[in-house]
């Protein structure tokens, strides 16, 4: 039988590992680069989607143009922009053709990755590494957490972007009330 505390304990540390793990040069490199970017569009499959679903939703409350790629309202990339991916495993073939379109229209790419040596993190200018299982390495000998799967990874993706988020506030001196009066009105 599980134990919840313990298994709540375990799971909460192995994120907060992960998220600590982050290299604070990486994670200034990406809030430079976000606030730079004249339009940022974001991009991930899954679970890591989701998480870059939330990250978009933070960068506008922010006030930067931020949009999900996929949706109907996202406009194209170029120069001056800044396409973000998520591929924890590295090597997703669909992700890797939106780096390669978003560089080929002059945009800046970033990835947020696990593996930073594999196809679609080497592919972009910027790489934030959370290290973390994925299922790129979560079987056998291999398997460190007791989470499914990439778990460890999305739930990271989720801390480190809300810590990037106040890096970025910080920065470009946005007042959390600012940030508040951006927040829908249609819930």
């Amino acid at each position: 039988m599980i134990d919840y505390i313990q298994s709540v304990t375990r799971a909460a540390d192995e994120i907060r590992a992960a998220s600590a793990g982050v290299s604070p040069a990486e994670i200034k490199k990406l809030a430079v680069e976000l606030s730079k970017a004249k339009r940022i569009a974001l991009h991930g499959l899954g679970r890591e989607g989701l998480m870059m679903r939330a990250l978009a939703m933070r960068l506008f409350h922010l006030g930067l143009d931020a949009h999900v790629v996929g949706e109907m309202t996202t406009p194209p990339v170029g120069r001056g922009d800044l396409l973000i991916v998520s591929a924890g495993p590295g090597h997703f073939r669909t992700i890797r053709e939106l780096v390669r379109q978003a560089s080929l229209a002059g945009a800046h790419t970033a990835c947020v990755t696990a593996q930073p040596k594999a196809i679609v993190p080497m592919a972009c200018d910027t790489v934030l590494t959370i290290p973390a299982q994925t299922m790129a390495n979560d079987t056998g000998a291999r398997a460190a957490s007791r989470l499914p799967m990439g778990s460890v990874f999305e739930g990271a993706q989720f801390l480190t972007f809300e810590v990037l988020i106040l890096i970025l506030r910080e920065r470009l001196r946005i007042s959390p009330a600012a940030m508040r009066r951006r927040h829908t009105n249609l819930e």
